[in-house]
C-alpha cells in the first residue's frame, strides 16, 4: 500500500450494480465532510466511484438500508428521502428536488485488489 492511502474494500467486495461499501470519512479534511461522517463506494460500468453519503438536495444520508444506494433497476443511485436519481459515475443529478446538482466525489483507486482512498 502506496503512503497515506487507506484501504476502503477488497475489489471482490464492489460488485457491478451491487450493494455499496460505506466507509468513515471523518478524517478526510474535507470541507462537505464537516456535515457527514460516511461515505460509499459503488462499481458501475466496471469502474469503481466514491461519494460522501449525503443528498444533494438536504443533508440525509442515500441509502435506505446500508449499502443499498442503487434504484430498483440498478440504473441510478436513489436517495431514499426524496427520490432523487443521480449517474452512477458522475454522481449528477437527473431527477428530483435537486436536478441540476451533484453527489460530492471522493477519489479512490482500484489496484492489487483493493479500493483505497487517493492521496
Amino acid at each position: 500500500m502506496a503512503h497515506g492511502q487507506r484501504l476502503i474494500a477488497r475489489s471482490e467486495e464492489v460488485k457491478e450494480g451491487g450493494v455499496g461499501i460505506r466507509f468513515e470519512i471523518a478524517n478526510l479534511g474535507h470541507e462537505a465532510a464537516l456535515s457527514a461522517s460516511t461515505a460509499f463506494v459503488i462499481r458501475h460500468q466496471g469502474c469503481v466511484h466514491a461519494y460522501i453519503n449525503q443528498c444533494a438536495h438536504v443533508a440525509v444520508e442515500l441509502d435506505w438500508m446500508p449499502g443499498e444506494f442503487f434504484d430498483r433497476e440498478r440504473i441510478y443511485l436513489i436517495c431514499s428521502t426524496h427520490g432523487a436519481l443521480y449517474q452512477p459515475d458522475t454522481g449528477y443529478c437527473v431527477s428530483g428536488p435537486c436536478s441540476g446538482r451533484s453527489l460530492v466525489r471522493i477519489e479512490v483507486v482500484e489496484r492489487d485488489g483493493g479500493i483505497y482512498l487517493k492521496d
